[in-house]
């Protein structure tokens, strides 16, 4: 799972624990492990939601200052509105 690189440091110390991807399909699974940087991260969870469910709780565990910011990050694959559907991926930093 690629991330920028001003957000590794903080997913591979487990700061960082959720992320919203505009994918068309998944492409991580519950249980793999993905390479970040010089580290992993195992999913614990993946779930397709609405941008609308995204809670202050979620803004928080992506690392990102507000719900605005978390919808122009996710955006790299285009515009996303309130009903716009995402993958909620939940994950934790292993070995």
């Amino acid at each position: 799972m690629e991330f920028s690189p001003e957000l590794r440091d903080a997913v591979l110390a487990g700061d960082i624990t959720v992320s919203f991807r505009l994918w068309q399909r998944p492409r991580v699974r519950a249980g793999g492990q993905y390479r970040v940087g010089v580290g992993r991260i195992e999913v614990d969870s993946i779930e397709l939601v609405p941008f609308a469910a995204v809670t202050p709780a979620d803004v928080r565990q992506s690392g990102e200052p507000d719900r605005e910011t978390l919808r122009h990050r996710a955006a790299h694959a285009g515009p996303i509105d309130d009903g716009t559907l995402l993958y909620r991926v939940e994950f934790h930093p292993c070995g």
